[in-house]
């Protein structure tokens, strides 16, 4: 049995038989790493588009539903944010329309994509200074004597929301590419 000699300091290196073939270990290390390799470029082409997609549906739904008198049970919080940030400017009704329109022109956008979805970053932004602001203006709706209140964990969830519209942003604003 003849060996290869082996570099001092080759990384992975075994010595092996002339005509010995890879050991079964080896070959499904190296099909592992193919087929991760492989899932790592799949996902860089896809994965952003579909969280992309995914926001403007979660927003194209939801805004959907404030359209329907008695479908979304954010009515009440809506209608009273509206009413706190326009010093009661805006009634109940033309607030759940207004929300309905920007949270449904956000998710169209943003599932349209390209240049569209740049300008639904910017309405969700708009959109997210409303959902954000009950925190501010809404305490007693928003905190408990236990910690946040039902409505409160339903406005905190949007922090998932904003981490996925900045990471959605990174890929579709324009710009110098970030330096690897």
């Amino acid at each position: 049995m003849t060996t290869v000699p082996v570099s001092h300091g080759a990384v992975g290196a075994f010595p092996t038989t002339r005509h010995a073939r890879p050991s079964f270990v080896r070959r499904a290390i190296a099909a592992e790493a193919r087929a991760e390799a492989g899932l790592k470029v799949f996902l860089q082409r896809w994965s952003i588009p579909a969280l992309r997609t995914a926001l403007g549906g979660v927003f194209l739904v939801f805004g959907v539903l404030k359209f329907i008198p008695g479908a979304s049970p954010l009515e009440a919080l809506v209608a009273s944010t509206w009413d706190k940030l326009t010093f009661g400017i805006v009634g109940a009704q033309p607030a759940l329309i207004l929300t309905a329109v920007i949270e449904v022109t956000a998710g169209i956008l943003l599932v349209a994509g390209g240049a569209l979805a740049r300008i639904g970053l910017v309405v969700l932004a708009l959109a997210f200074v409303g959902i954000l602001s009950p925190i501010v203006l809404l305490p007693g709706e928003v905190f408990g004597a236990a910690g946040p209140t039902l409505t409160g964990q339903y406005i905190f969830k949007n922090v998932v929301l904003i981490a996925a519209a900045l990471v959605v942003a990174s890929r579709v604003l324009r710009g110098p590419a970030a330096k690897s």
